[in-house]
């Protein structure tokens, strides 16, 4: 089985336009957006990366000009997603191995993966007990 890593992004085929033609892409502001609307989510620069932390866990950040994106997500599935879509995901840099964690072509996506993505990585990082009253008020799509 063949997975991308992360340093190996700049190989995979350009998936800007998915199978309609219609234009795919997502941006770092499309993911701002979407996080202003998550409790107790905020954005924090690390080491000149943004990262969208819930207290003090991180949930996405940021890499190679924005058009990457890192995202809490569970190590057991990772592989996985990367195998069935290699164009979207890639495996997390060497030294992110460790974290449940997987990288996304920001191009790749249209915003209601990103939302999805997001805001699935967000409840891993907060409280059951928040992650259910945002979801009971509604705005969660």
């Amino acid at each position: 089985m063949t997975t991308h890593t992360f340093d190996e992004r700049s190989d995979a085929r350009d998936s800007s336009s998915d199978r309609t033609g219609l234009a795919r892409g997502v941006t770092i502001d499309d993911a701002r957006a979407i996080a202003a609307m998550l409790p107790r989510s905020y954005e924090a620069v690390v080491r000149d990366e943004v990262r969208l932390r819930a207290g003090r866990l991180v949930y996405a950040a940021f890499y190679e000009d924005d058009t990457i994106m890192g995202v809490a997500f569970p190590k057991e599935e990772r592989e996985a997603i990367v195998a069935s879509e290699p164009d979207k995901f890639l495996m997390p840099r060497p030294s992110d191995m460790r974290y449940r964690w997987v990288c996304v072509r920001l191009g790749a996506i249209d915003t209601d993966e990103l939302r999805e993505l997001l805001v699935d990585a967000w409840r891993m990082c907060v409280p059951r007990k928040i992650a259910a009253a945002y979801e009971e008020d509604g705005s969660a799509r």
